[in-house]
């Protein structure tokens, strides 16, 4: 998922709000008054929770994991949730094993407000299972001042290997990310199975490691390109326009190899206790007022077309912030496939690349 957070434990935060007591019009409506939703941490608005205690009358346990495989080791484990907000190859995942429910779209009546770019994802075309809550891509920050805007686009991720840059650089820790880096260099698709294209890759991050002195990170990416540490950073597209917001020396480069483009969206798992309520925030999420201060918060693009309309047009808050609304449409922009096999691979070489090593 694209946004990945520095969240080492599973947190688990109860959030009562200002709603005081549940109401026990909950209980006799949605059969219990408790909601346990399960989300990437740092990753809601700042008022959300406590604003749907109050409106429904219940109480939300929410609870926050640092990717996408950590959800599904609780969720195999036997853990129950109302709520999952997974990314788009482990929603495929999902739908494969049985674990989730079928959506009643008929209780989810907001979602007539999802964006264009969102609808007929490929994972779930009908939104049988999923209902998108973010979206985004991954690029490149840079700093206007340092990096010739020909550079990029002549070389497009190549830059990256550009030993003008040596020293300069934030590389994505994640054998994701930092593969689909390397497989669109080099014109291949992030979704490849094919050995000598993996190897291909492998060696490309192999010499950019050696040439480049590239610093591997993941959240402190924010921080560091705001104080304009490095030069360039791979970045995904909600963190960039933060960044962008708060450093007015930075821009944000979309290489016309093509890109991930990611969707983290709402599901319902299979063992849910309280799928009625979960309907219900669901629904909540994708109104005007929750959308706006999820994605004020965040800085990620709205799947609620009104919001991501108005916080990227004349006044909005992301007016002019290149990062914000994803490209859409391209025809080399992919969104991920589950493939638990290459995802092994991937991860037994970045392991090498990190440490050096040759394969």
């Amino acid at each position: 998922m694209k946004k990945v957070v520095a969240v080492l434990l599973t947190v688990m935060l109860l959030l009562t709000g200002c709603g005081g007591n549940p109401s026990a019009d909950a209980i006799e409506k949605y059969g219990s008054d408790i909601l346990k939703v399960y989300n990437v941490g740092e990753y809601i608005g700042e008022d959300v929770i406590s604003n749907f205690e109050k409106e429904f009358g219940v109480k939300v346990i929410y609870e926050v994991f640092d990717s996408n495989e950590m959800m599904y080791t609780k969720l195999q484990a036997g853990d129950s949730y109302d709520i999952l907000v997974p990314s788009d190859y482990m929603i495929e995942r999902l739908i494969k094993e049985n674990a989730l429910q079928e959506l009643d779209l008929e209780l989810i009546p907001n979602i007539s407000n999802l964006a264009e770019q969102v609808r007929n994802m490929p994972y779930d075309p009908e939104n049988t299972y999923s209902v998108p809550y973010f979206w985004g891509s991954v690029g490149i920050v840079y700093n206007k001042n340092n990096v010739d805007q020909a550079d990029l686009e002549a070389e497009g991720w190549n830059i990256l290997k550009d030993t003008k840059y040596a020293g300069k650089i934030y590389m994505y820790d994640s054998e994701r990310d930092a593969f689909m880096v390397a497989f669109k260099a080099l014109g291949y698709s992030m979704n490849t199975q094919n050995e000598d294209e993996i190897q291909a890759a492998y060696q490309w991050l192999m010499e950019q490691r050696q040439t480049m002195d590239p610093i591997y990170v993941i959240d402190e990416v924010i921080d560091g390109m705001m104080n304009g540490n490095k030069d360039m950073a791979v970045v995904y597209s909600g963190d960039a326009a933060t960044i962008l917001s708060e450093n007015e020396d930075m821009g944000f480069f979309m290489p016309t190899e093509g890109t991930n483009m990611w969707s983290d969206c709402m599901v319902i798992p299979a063992n849910a206790e309280n799928p009625k309520l979960a309907h219900e925030f669901i629904n909540y999420i994708l109104s005007y007022d929750a959308s706006l201060d999820n994605s004020e918060t965040v800085g990620y693009a709205s799947s609620n077309q009104e919001v991501l309309d108005e916080l990227s047009g004349e006044g909005g808050l992301f007016e002019g912030n290149e990062a914000y609304l994803p490209r859409d449409g391209y025809d080399k922009d992919e969104v991920f496939n589950d493939n638990q096999v290459l995802k092994e691979r991937l991860t037994e070489l970045w392991i090498k690349v990190k440490a050096g090593e040759q394969s």
